[in-house]
């Protein structure tokens, strides 16, 4: 039985093959549920959006892209990335496509080359194959195509199938694009995520975060009290304009409760910039937990993204600043660590909290027996540096035979590249349809559990994970 690019990402053996076609044919038109990603609201607010180039949309902002040439020696300045400094970059964005296209076999057997390939074929119809020769032939192809209509983003959208797409925003966020799109005509369901690590982690710049955040609550934030109360205001705010979950980011999944007092010490001395390292660790800690009271109290779902070390090249933060393709994964301990917020809540039926983690080593070994047990937990798919063919493999084989795929959250895209939604989506359920194919041809699971799983792993888990269900 030949493999046909319409197999891709199935077995090789025809017997889990044609199961893993069977299970896929259910699913590979469901509406796509997006309840985590970085997709700039902007796109879908205009009613008319102007992408720019094709290096605009699909090099500048991916630091899936750019990290891999940066790592070959290709400066990102020749890519056109903004320095802080206003210095000079590339500013020929024909130049710029070339040099990608001529680097592009760097990307085999990588997701980003997956995920392009099916955009470029997919989306806009390009057959032709990233390389030095026909580069310029595919920039003027995606360059007529971004002009047409049928390309602006809110038509993508409808074509995309989106039923739901949350977006990940600032708590000190006045939410204005999100404003416009209730106050359209237009009937997308697109819902902000209350992200508040800026007014949570301690680190340089945190006291102007804090007037911002007085700013935005219109609270005088003045101590650790009415900083407690702004940050429920904004929840409240966020909920009003429909979004159902917040996101938190830590390096460590370290929580511990602070007396008042302590809490109030160390947030006076993060206001005068005089907290310690030891300091912003305590604090993130003490309000991962605080996050859960008020995810009790509120019915956001809590979303913790644990284990990335940011920026771990300096030379890089100083020219051209934040989330520049240089985070590095972490190993991570959960056990001990987010056992004081587990004693408190874990066993709450009131809080959702979904965990994701950059160390796979505790998919099998703390995560899933924590999310086979606690009511409150569910687990992330796999994600960042793990999204891909083999990651998602590898996180089936360790997680479901302990905590079942119902203690797990389904899939999101998480990605800042609007036009990669379907390309990953399609990754996750090829994988998922061919992974519970082979759990039937080895008899683990009967064929019409499968046709069920598949449908959960698709498309309800995350629905209801969310509480997407409005």
């Amino acid at each position: 039985m030949a493999q046909t690019r319409d197999d891709r990402y199935f077995a090789s053996d025809p017997t889990q093959r044609q199961m893993a076609r069977t299970l896929y044919a259910q699913v590979k038109d469901l509406p796509l549920i997006c309840p985590h990603g970085h997709v700039d609201p902007r796109l879908l607010s205009a009613e008319h959006y102007n992408w720019g180039s094709p290096v605009d949309l699909l090099i500048i902002p991916d630091h899936y892209v750019f990290r891999m040439l940066y790592s070959q020696g290709i400066p990102l300045e020749a890519l056109g990335i903004p320095r802080r400094d206003g210095g000079a970059t590339e500013k020929d964005h024909r130049k710029i496509w070339q040099v990608v296209c001529d680097y592009w076999y760097l990307f085999r057997g990588t997701p980003t080359s997956l995920w392009l390939r099916d955009e470029l074929r997919d989306i806009f119809g390009i057959e032709q194959q990233m390389t030095p020769a026909n580069a310029q032939t595919i920039y003027d192809a995606l360059t007529e195509r971004l002009q047409q209509p049928e390309f602006q983003p809110r038509r993508l959208f409808e074509r995309f199938k989106i039923e739901v797409l949350a977006t990940t925003d600032a708590a000190t966020s006045r939410l204005e694009e999100h404003q416009k799109l209730r106050d359209s005509d237009w009937h997308g369901r697109v819902i902000p995520t209350f992200r508040p690590d800026a007014v949570v982690n301690i680190q340089p710049g945190f006291a102007e975060q804090i007037r911002l955040l007085s700013e935005v609550s219109d609270i005088d934030v003045s101590d650790y009290r009415t900083y407690l109360t702004a940050l429920e205001q904004r929840r409240r705010f966020f909920r009003e304009l429909g979004a159902t979950a917040t996101d938190h980011a830590a390096q460590s999944a370290y929580t511990a409760r602070l007396s008042a007092h302590e809490a109030e010490a160390i947030f006076q001395r993060a206001l005068k910039d005089e907290a310690s390292a030891e300091d912003a660790r305590r604090f993130t800690g003490h309000m991962l937990i605080e996050m859960a009271r008020m995810s009790v109290e509120d019915g956001l779902v809590m979303q913790v993204h644990i284990g990335s070390s940011r920026d771990h090249n300096p030379d890089l933060l100083a020219r051209f600043g934040r989330d520049m393709g240089a985070d590095i994964p972490t190993s991570s301990e959960f056990t001990h660590n987010f056992k004081p917020l587990l004693d408190l809540f874990g066993s709450d039926p009131r809080l959702s909290l979904i965990v994701f983690n950059l160390d796979e080593t505790t998919y099998s070994r703390e995560l899933a027996p924590l999310a086979g047990h606690y009511p409150a937990l569910r687990l992330g798919p796999p994600w960042w540096f793990f999204d891909s063919v083999l990651g998602m493999r590898r996180y089936f084989d360790t997680t479901v035979e302990t905590a079942g795929i119902y203690n797990t959250a389904g899939f999101n895209d998480d990605t800042r590249a609007y036009p990669s939604i379907p390309a990953r989506h399609d990754v996750w359920r090829r994988v998922s349809s061919d992974w519970l194919a082979r759990q039937v041809v080895e008899d683990i699971i009967d064929e019409e559990d499968a046709n069920e799983m598949i449908v959960d792993l698709a498309y309800r888990l995350a629905k209801q994970s969310y509480k997407l269900e409005g």
